[in-house]
């Protein structure tokens, strides 16, 4: 007989099931609610019924355990300074969509040599969100892979949807079942009506098929994300935040029903990933936001403990304090943004 399936695979294992590697790093009742109060803080940002402003702050990617918790302490302090002004979420992202090849992130290939010791990538995942959590501080993160949210989505407390998946219904329809508020960000050639479709259509009911906790596959229905809500990162046209484009999705939101709230990335297109640009971003959206622009809830900012990125070179160590992928500002410069922004808001 013809072989007809798996014909480019070359090998398959199992991975344990969801709820094995919950056991072995569970997130405990204390953990639990913290985690379900953050949420609901950040909802009440977005929803406008706290007038805190939600900043999402960290590496582009986590690649390094015992930089990622020094980065968090160093956070913690920063959000205990300015915390009746300024939600912080630590940004904690192990996967990275790739346009076409690249290090895919720390969950799928851990030792950065190109080994995918996925199951080991996903344990190391879980532990560091566990951990980072138990300070008190928030944690956010990327959702790409729907098999995987099985694995880290108790601990997530704000989600995001990557600009080349916003258009795809698994996501959309993903979404609309999960428990945290989950921004989509606008596609990469800056349409912000995809995102705008993604919100309304992940607010809506679904059912779709995945896997449960146990790792069978399974009919989730869903009854809509109420916490659904824009990012806007830029485009190849060139950056969407000033006053026209914030204006523009207000009325666009308005006009397809759903709620006007939205998160600008100060990265990426909108500082022509220039990490230092990213102030003059946030500068602005903050003077918009004080000038009365209610619908700029927050904001993402890539930062890590030193400015600028590296290349993974396997003949070279690689530096545990510098981003791998896009460039990040340093924390020093980060603290002293964060700051400035509370004192801003301050104003109002």
């Amino acid at each position: 007989m013809k072989q007809t399936s798996n014909v480019n695979i070359l090998s398959q294992s199992p991975l344990p099931p969801p709820s094995d590697v919950l056991r072995e790093y569970p997130l405990g009742n204390e953990g639990s609610e913290r985690v379900a109060q953050s949420r609901s803080e950040i909802g009440a940002i977005l929803d406008g019924r706290s007038r805190r402003f939600l900043m999402i702050v960290g590496p582009c990617s986590v690649h390094d355990e015992s930089a990622a918790l020094e980065y968090a302490a160093r956070l913690k302090a920063l959000s205990d300074e300015v915390n009746d002004r300024i939600m912080v979420v630590m940004r904690v992202y192990f996967e990275k969509p790739r346009t076409m090849l690249g290090w895919k992130g720390l969950i799928y290939d851990p030792d950065l040599r190109g080994g995918y010791d996925i199951e080991r990538g996903i344990r190391t995942a879980r532990s560091l969100l566990l951990r980072i959590e138990r300070t008190g501080l928030p944690v956010g993160t990327e959702i790409l892979d729907p098999v995987i949210t099985q694995y880290i989505a108790d601990v997530v407390s704000w989600a995001a949807i990557g600009a080349r998946t916003t258009e795809s219904q698994t996501h959309r329809q993903l979404v609309s079942g999960l428990s945290m508020p989950t921004g989509f960000k606008n596609n990469t050639d800056g349409s912000i009506l995809a995102a705008i479709e993604a919100v309304k259509t992940a607010n809506a009911e679904h059912a779709f098929i995945g896997i449960d906790e146990q790792g069978r596959s399974s009919i989730f229905r869903t009854r809509g994300n109420p916490w659904a809500h824009i990012v806007l990162r830029g485009g190849r046209n060139g950056p969407n935040y000033g006053s026209e484009h914030i204006a523009y999705t207000r009325e666009l939101s308005r006009k397809y029903e759903i709620t006007p709230s939205l998160i600008v990335d100060c990265s990426h297109a909108n500082s022509a990933r220039d990490p230092e640009r990213q102030v003059e971003v946030m500068r602005d959206i903050v003077a918009q936001r004080v000038a009365g622009a209610k619908n700029i809830t927050g904001a993402m900012l890539e930062s890590y403990l030193e400015t600028g990125s590296q290349k993974i070179d396997k003949s070279k160590d690689i530096k545990p304090n510098l981003s791998i992928t896009d460039p990040c500002l340093g924390f020093e410069d980060t603290a002293s943004l964060v700051r400035e922004v509370c004192r801003e808001l301050a104003r109002r």
